[in-house]
């Protein structure tokens, strides 16, 4: 229940922070609840992934990519993710979680989602990838595609070297996942 009482209140105050451009950086504050820890009384990894897909939504929400998804019959979708835990987050902390839209490259757009505390310290790093999928046309759409639709000018910056690894990395993995043993 609260993974949705979580994204009720986001969606409810995503007016608030107006509307999202590639590039910016979305806020979402958050308590470390009994709900979220695991055996050493800290925020669990899966609820990382589960707080990252919510500053996620609240940037396809705010960028009005949901509204256009339904209205086109296109569905975002993650590709892949990496992390890594650099403090941990004590039940009862407050943290931040940072999200942003980095850059894209063809079909992929690369995402960072930075966990935040109070004192300023990264607890934890997320790099995504996603794409969005036409449902009637069954392939993924080009970035610059969906971008314009939405109205933004916006180009994609280069990769860093850091992008460029990660991305790397996730299609060796993704070519395991598909039988690449």
């Amino acid at each position: 229940m609260y993974v949705w009482a979580r994204m009720a209140r986001m969606l409810a105050t995503a007016r608030s922070r107006g509307p999202y451009s590639m590039g910016d950086e979305g806020r979402l504050a958050f308590r470390c609840l009994p709900t979220d820890i695991d055996f050493n009384i800290h925020l669990n990894n899966a609820r990382y992934m589960m707080l990252a897909d919510l500053g996620r939504i609240d940037l396809f929400f705010r960028a009005g990519l949901i509204t256009l998804a339904r209205k086109n019959g296109w569905a975002p979708m993650m590709g892949g993710l990496q992390s890594v835990y650099a403090r941990e987050i004590r039940l009862w902390r407050r943290f931040e979680v940072v999200s942003s839209i980095q850059t894209w490259e063809g079909t992929q757009v690369i995402g960072s989602h930075r966990f935040v505390l109070e004192n300023g310290e990264t607890a934890a790093l997320i790099l995504t990838t996603a794409g969005v999928y036409d449902r009637k046309a069954r392939r993924f759409i080009d970035i610059d595609e969906v971008v314009a639709t939405l109205g933004s000018t916006s180009t994609p910056r280069t990769l860093t070297r850091a992008e460029q690894d990660f991305m790397t990395s996730h299609h060796g993995l993704r070519g395991l996942a598909k039988g690449g043993y």
